[in-house]
């Protein structure tokens, strides 16, 4: 038997044996305890893996028993899952997008409810006129919030892939922003005319994408349209009880419910 090695991963120490660590040669855990990748020490002489520690728990217990154990509560799958495509254990990828499905197929009737605000704002820019001339401009923007609240923690999560956030020029996934399970708030405006990119960024105006059509979201309708598309593929349908037709049509309040 091969001795105890000891693996400092995001703070946390695990104790281990090569063998476990190679069960797996395709992996990159594999290839850092066959020789074929360096390791890091930290002070301690401990393998140094500078990676989520708390969930590397299940991805160890998988290597040593190629099985996937997880609590009936846990909330972290899309963490685990990022995990384990770090490490490419192949089948511990294969048995998540399994797990997933088994979740997904679990989950049975559900609610979605969204209500919608937007107002008009004033933001003051500057605008460069000649290389030392500067103008104060001004302009009127649509500002947007949604507040999204749905039973299905997994559909929460299918709709947070699905939209980016437009901020300081990059996009980032709402799922990122998703805090409470069964509830997001989405910010954003409409593009400004005339308003320069930079001042986007200085003001902290973010903007609304859906992708993978790569749309911007510049109006309730267009956001109601993309948001019931990914519903509707989820199997949810319009509650024809609620809310009522007037608030639907002003595009007030969404509810939809799914059967299965």
């Amino acid at each position: 038997m091969s001795d105890p090695i000891t693996l400092n991963v995001g703070g946390k120490l695990y104790t281990t044996s090569l063998a476990t660590l190679t069960s797996f040669p395709d992996s990159m855990l594999g290839a850092m305890f066959s020789g074929k990748m360096p390791t890091k020490r930290d002070s301690q002489g401990n393998c140094f893996i500078d990676r989520d520690g708390k969930v590397f728990r299940y991805i160890l217990n998988f290597l040593r028993t190629s099985h996937l154990d997880l609590p009936e509560d846990f909330q972290e799958m899309g963490l685990l899952r990022r995990e384990a495509d770090f490490y490419q254990v192949q089948p511990l990828i294969e048995a998540l997008q399994e797990k997933e499905v088994e979740l997904s197929k679990a989950e049975k009737n559900a609610m979605l409810n969204i209500t919608l605000n937007q107002h008009v704002q004033t933001v003051h820019f500057t605008v460069r006129e000649a290389p030392q001339i500067y103008s104060l401009s001004s302009s009127s923007m649509e500002v947007f919030n949604a507040n999204i609240f749905s039973t299905s923690c997994l559909f929460l999560k299918l709709l947070g892939s699905k939209l980016y956030y437009c901020s300081n020029g990059n996009l980032s996934s709402i799922t990122s922003h998703l805090q409470d399970p069964n509830h997001l708030t989405l910010d954003w405006v409409a593009n400004v005319e005339g308003l320069p990119e930079e001042e986007y960024t200085k003001q902290n105006l973010k903007r609304l994408w859906v992708v993978p059509a790569n749309k911007q979201i510049n109006s309730f309708q267009v956001f109601v349209e993309e948001v019931l598309k990914i519903a509707l593929s989820d199997g949810f349908c319009i509650d024809s009880s609620h809310p009522h037709a007037l608030d639907f049509m002003n595009n007030k309040i969404i509810r939809l419910i799914r059967y299965r």
